[in-house]
């Protein structure tokens, strides 16, 4: 039950804005159907959650923001979907001084630490993590030359800087770049640019189904050379909107997305398993994505900082707030559905390598790469 504004001071008020319409919907939609299946009672409290539609809009982002904080007076605020979004958001929660937990991507949410985002958190993996997954399945494929593609805004430029990073380090030459908008139809002269380059593998850094736009652009015009994508795309949607010019695809991913091939060893199989359990029992099989699990590790860390903050203050406080984002700040060892998480002051993400596998696109579905 998704509760309205007006609870009592007991309750605990969880403000949360996700793109569920719009260029991003195909990764906000299951982190508000991850919502609904996060506990209704934390440590005795009652939560009611507010959940708010940005349209994948970082005005809407930002209004949504600010009434969470204001008329509905939240303890928390989860969101958003994407790092344009995010990024937005950063001034409002620091001025009302409510922590923020974002399931968007780019380390540039939580980075470099200033007063500001020393009230923000996320779950998903940093793109520099991400990235020395692919330069060195690159590298170790023998590539040498790459061509580059990504989105024209905050997603896409941090995936290029990060990128070249561990480029560098592995020895791997840049030897095209372009950029193409979520919403573009056809990127037809940006293809046409990488072929002529002739890399021998094309990173294509865009997030959900407009990232299939530029492959199916490679494919027509025959190009030959190994294709990589982000793990912006691991959802279904991704697959289905692709086709047949998406196999063969290699990239880097939480390990939910591939939880029931990892061997029964492997740190993260459990708390896995346990998100995609629940999220299949409400939405049938084959249903789950990565960027679910995103919510889904939020919910985990507000839940491990609750009972903390509660031996603090009461909700509905400047009190309870501060105590929160200092409850999880403290959190170690945690294991979510991405990874292990272990916060810190100067790290407001605490993932390590264990929150990633390298995956490849076979017979239309997700392939674990050991």
């Amino acid at each position: 039950m998704l509760a309205t504004a007006g609870a009592a001071w007991a309750d605990i008020n969880v403000g949360v804005t996700v793109s569920a319409t719009g260029p991003a919907a195909s990764l906000g939609i299951p982190e508000k159907n991850t919502i609904a299946l996060m506990p209704q009672t934390i440590a005795g409290q009652k939560i009611n959650y507010i959940v708010l539609d940005d349209a994948s809009d970082t005005t809407k982002a930002v209004t949504n923001t600010r009434r969470l904080i204001t008329e509905d007076k939240v303890d928390i605020v989860l969101g958003s979907t994407t790092t344009p979004n995010s990024l937005a958001m950063i001034d409002a929660v620091a001025e009302a001084q409510v922590p923020m937990i974002s399931m968007a991507a780019s380390a540039r949410i939580i980075e470099p630490m200033d007063a500001k985002k020393r009230w923000v958190f996320k779950t998903p993996q940093n793109d520099i993590m991400m990235s020395l997954a692919i330069a060195s399945h690159m590298a170790d494929a023998g590539v040498k030359t790459v061509g580059f593609i990504g989105f024209a805004d905050a997603y896409g430029e941090g995936w290029f800087q990060e990128f070249s990073k561990a480029a560098g380090l592995k020895g791997l030459n840049i030897v095209a770049s372009e950029r193409y908008n979520r919403n573009d139809a056809s990127v037809t002269a940006q293809v046409l640019k990488l072929v002529g380059a002739k890399p021998d593998a094309i990173l294509i850094a865009g997030s959900g189904t407009p990232a299939a736009l530029p492959q199916t652009g490679l494919v027509e015009r025959g190009y030959a050379g190994k294709v990589y994508q982000t793990h912006g795309v691991a959802n279904n949607d991704f697959l289905r909107v692709g086709g047949k010019a998406v196999e063969g695809t290699y990239l880097p991913a939480g390990p939910v997305l591939v939880a029931a091939q990892l061997p029964a060893n492997h740190p993260l199989k459990k708390s896995a398993m346990e998100y995609i359990t629940k999220y299949e029992a409400a939405h049938g099989k084959g249903s789950v994505s990565t960027f679910g699990a995103h919510a889904w590790d939020a919910g985990l860390l507000m839940s491990a900082a609750v009972p903390v903050a509660l031996k603090k203050a009461q909700p509905g406080t400047p009190a309870f707030r501060a105590a929160l984002r200092d409850a999880l700040e403290q959190i170690k060892e945690l294991p979510g559905a991405h990874g292990i998480f272990n916060m810190s002051p100067g790290d407001h993400l605490g993932l390590d390598q264990r929150a990633r596998v390298m995956v490849k696109i076979e017979g239309g579905t997700w392939k674990y790469q050991p």
